[in-house]
């Protein structure tokens, strides 16, 4: 398979925030990250906005982002 990123993603595992424009978080967990996006895992995508914050408070990481593709429990993120 040929990895088509423009950047290599590497694998983490991190608690993470998707910090919501209007107030409000939602707890995630970062499963793999590069310059320019990461894939989460949450518990129920479902009513998440096409754009918010992702906070990674340990590594005093914030980087707004939106949606690119999610699935169940999963949520590709590309960082504006």
């Amino acid at each position: 398979m040929n990895e088509k990123r423009a950047a290599p993603r590497h694998r983490v595992l991190k608690r993470g925030t998707l910090a919501l424009n209007g107030g409000g978080g939602l707890d995630c967990t970062v499963r793999n990250l590069s310059e320019h996006g990461a894939r989460i895992d949450i518990a129920n995508p479902v009513g998440v906005p096409q754009a918010f914050t992702l906070v990674i408070e340990a590594d005093h990481f914030m980087r707004r982002c939106h949606a690119v593709w999610s699935s169940e429990r999963q949520i590709g993120v590309a960082f504006d």
